[in-house]
């Protein structure tokens, strides 16, 4: 992605090169409401300021707050817009606009690095410092920042170039300081270059920077397995019906398994558990075509009534356990009854 606007054009003066690494980002500010209180909307916004080196005077809409740390400090002020000037150990004032909403918090972070001296016999070559945060999180802005020496008379373009092409210039373009949306380039890096020349068509007065920022990769999600059914003393035209609503979800998402648990009640016959789960399976394979591969039958063990347990499994994730309510030694099957011959006469 280039980008590049010569209808806007900077002149920069200063007696020494400062790079100043800018990182602002936005996350909801109120604590989660509790149970008993109701949500009330935020009347106000906060600005968070930390620095390196820390001790420099700041200033914040004009009025003096003291000096910058190394942690973050904050102000509470209403939406709009809002002015912070930090004063550099050479006397330079590095300024800043932060537009600010309300419940939302915007941190600004300088990083301060002196330069060398710049000749005055000629303003080319002249020194280009680009500043970027090394790294941030997926969704966040990142802003980079140039800062340049130039003594000349001319005034200066700035052309951008962005990569990956699907990285998203939201603001400055044809200026010093750009904005960039990061959201969904996790595991990518950001990289910006800029071309920055006086429009004299010197090489010398056209000079180069480039910084890049990490967007780590996002965590793996979990996905849970969810209990899709589960039907206990059921016939097994009730069991059929819910198995071919089984059939269709996994259907659907050919990446899913299924979990079959069946119990046996408290007083049936032994082995029912093994003949409800394989008789599920012979359904789902024989007349809904699921592979068998994507169907786990398992033995859950006993409950009040016979129950057979419907899970839908995504893939990687954690299997469900059987969630059985009897113990084994609670269990009394019925009683065979001997069958008696009949007499021969």
């Amino acid at each position: 992605m280039k980008v590049k606007m010569a209808s806007h054009r900077y002149l920069t003066y200063g007696r020494f090169a400062f790079a100043a690494l800018l990182a602002i980002t936005c996350c909801l500010a109120p604590p989660a409401p509790t149970a008993h209180a109701k949500k009330k909307p935020a009347k106000h916004g906060t600005i968070k300021v930390q620095t390196t080196p820390a001790g420099l005077p700041i200033e914040v809409d004009g009025k003096p707050e003291g000096q910058t740390t190394s942690d973050w400090r904050a102000w509470d002020r209403d939406p709009g817009v809002h002015t912070v000037v930090i004063v550099l150990p050479n006397g330079q004032r590095w300024t800043r606009e932060i537009i600010l909403e309300a419940g939302r918090i915007k941190c600004v972070a300088l990083n301060y690095r002196p330069g060398q001296p710049v000749p005055a016999t000629s303003p080319c070559p002249f020194p280009v410092n680009l500043s970027a945060p090394s790294s941030v999180s997926d969704g966040e802005i990142i802003a980079y920042t140039a800062d340049t020496t130039y003594k000349g008379s001319s005034a200066l373009n700035y052309t951008w170039t962005i990569s990956p092409a699907n990285a998203k210039v939201v603001s400055g373009a044809g200026t010093p300081t750009i904005s960039v949306d990061s959201t969904g380039l996790a595991g990518q890096r950001i990289t910006a270059t800029l071309l920055v020349d006086d429009g004299s068509g010197d090489p010398l007065c056209r000079q180069t920077a480039q910084a890049s920022t990490m967007i780590p990769a996002l965590p793996p999600r979990d996905y849970p397995p969810r209990e899709f059914d589960v039907c206990c003393n059921c016939s097994f035209d009730d069991q059929k019906a819910r198995l071919d609503n089984l059939a269709v979800e996994l259907q659907n998402d050919q990446s899913t398994t299924t979990y079959i648990f069946a119990y046996g009640g408290r007083t049936s016959r032994v082995g029912q558990a093994d003949r409800l789960g394989a008789r599920a399976r012979d359904y789902l394979v024989s007349k809904r075509g699921i592979a068998p591969a994507r169907i786990i039958v398992l033995n859950g063990g006993f409950r009040e009534g016979d129950c057979v347990e419907l899970w839908i499994v995504p893939s990687g994730a954690t299997p469900p356990q059987p969630r059985p309510t009897v113990q084994a030694g609670d269990v009394r099957p019925p009683r065979r009854t001997p069958t008696r011959k009949r007499p021969r006469y």
